[in-house]
């Protein structure tokens, strides 16, 4: 969860880029677009596997070098 304390003396427009970057550090908006969709389960591990090969190939790329 995402607090934001308007400091002292500070304009809304700062404030509102400090809540930006706290919802982009947080990971909230990454979440809210996988989630914006409903993904059938196979399609997730579709996309999990493809990305635990791909991470495989560069480390076998890397170890070969």
């Amino acid at each position: 969860m995402v607090k934001l304390r308007l400091r002292e003396n500070e304009s809304i427009g700062d404030a509102v880029k400090r809540f930006r970057k706290l919802v982009e550090h947080a990971g909230i908006k990454k979440e809210m677009r996988r989630r914006e969709y409903y993904e059938k389960p196979s399609e997730t591990a579709r996309r999990s596997r493809r990305r635990a090969e791909r991470r495989a190939r560069i480390q076998r790329m890397v170890a070969g070098s």
